[in-house]
């Protein structure tokens, strides 16, 4: 493996670690925060007094899932691997509209392990349910540890969603055909910051130069998660339902 450090390497034997399940209340207080984060201005993110309440933005259940993929790395992980990962990969599945005032679930599980250049590829596969026990959200979550060796592992097919039977991480949501566009985003140097309060969500790298830059980063890195919520947020705005549109499914990979 190119520029692996000496010593840092994952065993085969994590795949398979579970962590949770752990309850979250998802208030409206939340919802807004979130989306106040990624600079919307809807009404429908925003306003309580709107017949349904406010709606959460289509990347809201990171926030959620963010405490088990802590917990199920720490189980799985020495802490100076779990300091080197950064997102690459993700795959979501709404299998319903979230609601502020219920209560959730979400277990997660080491899902696969594969060697690639830049270092080890891990996938957390995050399932979150309700109350009754219905599916709410399904996450297929690849992280990146720069510079990490591993045992490889086959990597295992998701059990349900988009692209079910495909190695997990590697195949995305498919739509209807669209018209092909592309823009700017204009990113604060405080987003990191203030994304990281907001959504819940706190990884030094995000917000420590000093420890971005001890993890092999030339700076503290915007979350991929904020990345991604920019992104889908944009392609709503291209819909003329804007936020109401219903989003199913969504995929992508991140680049340098």
């Amino acid at each position: 493996m190119r520029g692996s450090v000496a010593g840092l390497r994952i065993s085969s034997t994590v795949v398979g670690i579970t962590a949770g399940p752990r309850g979250h209340e998802i208030d409206a207080r939340w919802l807004m925060a979130y989306a106040a984060a990624l600079g919307e201005e809807s009404p429908e993110y925003l306003d309580t007094t709107r017949a349904g309440g406010v709606l959460a933005h289509p990347v809201f259940p990171v926030c959620y899932e963010w405490p088990l993929a802590l917990d199920v790395r720490a189980r799985a992980l020495a802490d100076e691997v779990a300091v080197r990962g950064v997102h690459a990969t993700h795959r979501l599945t709404l299998h319903r509209p979230l609601r502020a005032g219920e209560r959730l679930h979400t277990t997660a599980t080491v899902a696969a392990l594969e060697r690639r250049a830049p270092g080890a590829y891990m996938v957390l596969r995050l399932e979150t349910v309700d109350a009754a026990g219905a599916p709410v959200s399904t996450t297929d979550y690849g992280s990146l540890y720069l510079g990490v060796d591993c045992d490889p592992s086959p990597l295992s097919p998701p059990r349900g969603g988009p692209g079910e039977g495909r190695p997990r991480g590697e195949e995305w949501p498919k739509g209807e055909a669209s018209e092909t566009w592309s823009t700017e985003i204009s990113i604060p140097r405080t987003l990191a910051h203030v994304y990281t309060e907001c959504a819940r969500i706190w990884n030094p790298i995000h917000t420590d130069r000093a420890v971005a830059r001890a993890a092999g980063l030339p700076d503290i890195i915007l979350h991929g998660t904020a990345t991604l919520a920019l992104a889908v947020s944009r392609a709503l705005r291209q819909d003329p339902r804007g936020p109401g549109a219903p989003v199913r499914a969504l995929g992508c990979r991140f680049g340098a």
